[in-house]
């Protein structure tokens, strides 16, 4: 698919806004109805095959419960037995199943019609599958997600802002808000989608046998960032570095319990040393944005495909896939390119700069378009690498 065609099918998505107003108007201000956004939309997964996979270990999957359990709005977690399924009640319960992208290649290919939102952002595609009745209760998310109807029918209510301080059920596992203030609300038919902004209050109840798509935003917060920093920068050769005094003639102009400001200087140079390098920076954030969500999801290593295969691709023109569990980000830094595959980084030559978008954006393309020779050696060894460690396949 080109380009301007993705950007079509986006336009279409959006109801008919450019990508640029979707941004300034909407996207994390407040929630937009788009109806038909997916004209004709049949749904890739029945009810049965969602329960499935939630019977698979590597898939995570919940049940929540609202009436009919042992107590309001009961949560289960997968993976489950089939007989759990035959125990349900026939109203008011729904299945949840995450990372249906992963799983699903049509489910897959639906984030192309998003490609407006970088790719790092994208968190993953969830259903929920429920009867009549059936909901999650009210509540509030920290991300932008967008709700698409697959089938059935789901009437959705908006409400108020929401924060840490807005009071949630104190007898559940689940954050259901105590209060909803509902001042809009909307019935989705397939194809229908539904934006929400981070922090809106909603909630939303199946009609019918339905299933929602809910194509989910991430957001870390700063905590999950610093962490994540801290563990990519520390390694073995820090322990074998110890503090020194700088030179001066007192250390603590006689008083013990000061700390002069030479110490703090070399204290804050140490530091700056480490967090202030921004090659360091940009590998660990290109690692960070494309590593797997679960790592269940990768593609099988397939460490005996050669060089020599590869060139055969090319001559025949066959497609290389991206796995689907995998991503795919870069960041350009100096003269160079940071490219992220599932957690690890690649730094590149800007040269590559074209090839690497292809390689980003496309979930799927002629190796032929990619290379055209093995005499682009860097990458020619990229992709080699990548299809032996699962994140391309063929």
């Amino acid at each position: 698919m080109t380009k301007a065609s993705q950007d079509s099918l986006s336009l279409q998505a959006l109801g008919g806004l450019s990508a640029e107003q979707f941004l300034s108007e909407y996207w994390q201000k407040k929630p937009l109805l788009i109806r038909d956004a997916f004209p004709d939309f049949r749904c890739p997964v029945s009810p049965d095959e969602l329960a499935g996979l939630s019977m698979e270990a590597e898939v995570e999957s919940r049940i929540v419960i609202e009436q009919g359990g042992r107590s309001p709005w009961e949560l289960h977690n997968g993976p489950f037995e089939a007989d759990k399924f035959s125990e349900l009640p026939e109203t008011h319960w729904t299945l949840l199943v995450q990372q249906l992208d992963a799983w699903v290649p049509e489910i897959n290919a639906l984030k192309s019609r998003f490609n407006f939102i970088p790719n790092w952002r994208i968190d993953d595609i969830m259903a929920s599958y429920a009867p009549k009745g059936g909901s999650v209760g009210p509540h509030f998310d920290y991300y932008d997600v967008f709700l698409l109807q697959a089938q059935g029918h789901r009437h959705w209510q908006t409400g108020q802002m929401c924060d840490d301080n807005s009071a949630v059920l104190s007898d559940t596992e689940l954050s259901i808000l105590k209060e909803f203030e509902g001042d809009q609300a909307w019935t989705l038919a397939p194809g229908d989608m539904l934006y929400l902004p981070p922090r809106l209050a909603h909630h939303g109840v199946a009609q019918d046998d339905c299933i929602t798509l809910s194509i989910g935003f991430r957001a870390p917060n700063h905590e999950q960032l610093l962490d994540d920093f801290s563990h990519h920068i520390i390694h073995p050769e820090m322990a074998k570095r110890f503090y020194q005094d700088p030179p001066c003639n007192t250390l603590g102009a006689g008083d013990p319990g000061a700390i002069a400001p030479e110490a703090m200087q070399e204290i804050n140079r140490i530091l700056d040393h480490y967090l202030n390098a921004p090659e360091t920076r940009c590998q660990w954030f290109v690692q960070f944005a494309s590593r797997a969500k679960n790592p269940e999801t990768l593609g099988q290593p397939n460490p005996e495909f050669t060089s020599d295969a590869l060139q055969q691709m090319i001559r025949e023109n066959h497609d290389i896939r991206q796995n689907e569990g995998s991503r795919f980000v870069y960041l350009p830094y100096q003269d160079s390119i940071m490219l992220g595959v599932d957690g690890k980084a690649f730094k590149l030559s800007e040269n590559e700069l074209e090839g690497i978008q292809l390689l980003c954006r496309s979930q799927a393309f002629e190796a032929g378009k990619l290379l055209t020779t093995d005499d682009n050696h860097a990458m020619f060894q990229l992709v080699v690498t990548l299809i032996r460690e699962g994140s391309l396949y063929c």
